[in-house]
């Protein structure tokens, strides 16, 4: 008996591919409670399976957080790299470009993005979660250190302190930004922000764009 007809029967499950719409029942459920009120039990009743049904995909709560966040941190990793690649051989550009996709990415994805830096949530129980938060910060990192190679600066600044501090500036405006309601916003725009913080940040390296 095909796999669909089997998951049909057991569960009354009939979408074909019950671990993507598991991870698609995580994201509406994070995304309307917050990963505080996201429980394997309810995952199960929405997506309309037994109770059982998502542990022959998952261990546990934590192993579908991880693999929500698993994903947001490749999708970022995606996004950023299709960033730079707009900046051809302006690696200060590509620099900037890099934090504004991170930025854009947060704004678009909060609440995957919540879960990706969820301070409580044990990442490091989750290698392949660790690997893509990594490989995420690399693609910075690796364009840090082209615009650190490639400057004119008479002392070039270490690129793992660039990378850490356009990342941390980012990540800090996303944060920000994002925690605050629609009634109490900051006046003046979350790209804006970013935009200057760079380009203060970069003129004190003595980095600067061609542009």
């Amino acid at each position: 008996m095909p796999e669909q007809e089997r998951a049909r029967g057991r569960d009354g499950y009939h979408h074909g591919n019950l671990r993507e719409a598991l991870i698609e029942g995580a994201l509406g459920l994070i995304a309307e409670r917050g990963l505080a009120g996201f429980a394997v039990a309810e995952l199960a009743r929405v997506v309309g399976v037994s109770s059982a049904a998502p542990y022959r995909h998952f261990r546990d709560r934590d192993a579908v957080v991880a693999e929500v966040a698993r994903r947001g941190f490749e999708s970022l990793a995606t996004e950023m790299v299709a960033a730079i690649g707009l900046a051809g051989n302006d690696m200060v550009a590509a620099l900037e470009r890099c934090a504004h996709a991170h930025l854009a990415f947060a704004e678009r994805e909060h609440p995957v993005y919540g879960v990706m830096f969820d301070p409580h949530f044990p990442i490091e129980s989750h290698p392949d979660l660790v690997a893509a938060r990594e490989a995420a910060f690399s693609v910075l990192r690796r364009t840090a250190q082209d615009a650190c190679n490639r400057s004119d600066a008479p002392r070039r600044p270490p690129p793992l302190m660039v990378a850490l501090h356009v990342w941390s500036m980012t990540h800090g405006i996303a944060n920000l930004f994002l925690g605050l309601s629609a009634s109490n916003q900051l006046p003046i725009a979350p790209r804006e922000l970013l935009k200057a913080g760079l380009l203060v940040y970069l003129a004190s390296l003595t980095l600067t764009s061609a542009r």
